[in-house]
């Protein structure tokens, strides 16, 4: 038995019957198509398929798509807004937060988070923020250099940690699920 839900993402409202046990990165990336959201390892572990939903990042392989119902949720793809760079993407890039960049989404989504609560953290607290999401290509310090470029751009910009997309037509043509 399939149960409706109606979901809000990276500012565009989808509604979609889905089975009850699919998890939300499995809809995130199959009915949705937003493969940013990265698949590692099933078990909340590695933090790649971490989101933002209403505004907390969660390991969204460990949300099923029923919980997920009514919520807000901002992928990576979700970042950029009218063609530019959310600065912790820029960051990324001017830092060299990256290097294979599978975890790059997760970290980039956890990040917000952190600089949504604190906007200038010390590298302890980035650290500290970051615990649960893996690496291993980085050694992190590029990251914890890449967090603290977007903060200081965001504190220069007066820009909100989490982006505000501009309202999105609801469940317009192909949005609308079976």
């Amino acid at each position: 038995m399939k149960h409706a839900i109606s979901v809000k993402v990276n500012g565009a409202t989808y509604r979609r019957d889905v089975e009850p046990r699919l998890l939300l990165v499995h809809y995130l990336r199959e009915a949705l198509g937003l493969t940013g959201t990265h698949i590692g390892c099933d078990t909340t572990n590695c933090g790649a398929c971490t989101v933002l939903m209403n505004g907390l990042a969660v390991k969204s392989c460990t949300v099923l798509a029923v919980q997920a119902d009514g919520a807000d949720i901002v992928t990576v793809e979700g970042l950029a807004q009218n063609g530019k760079l959310h600065p912790i993407q820029e960051g990324f890039w001017e830092e060299h937060g990256l290097q294979c960049g599978f975890c790059t989404p997760g970290m980039m989504l956890t990040a917000v988070q952190i600089l949504e609560r604190t906007p200038d953290p010390s590298d302890e607290e980035i650290r500290h923020g970051l615990d649960g999401n893996l690496c291993r290509c980085t050694g992190y310090q590029h990251i914890v250099n890449s967090v603290r470029y977007a903060a200081r751009k965001m504190k220069e910009e007066s820009l909100p940690a989490i982006p505000q997309p501009a309202a999105a037509a609801e469940s317009g043509t192909g949005k609308e699920g079976r």
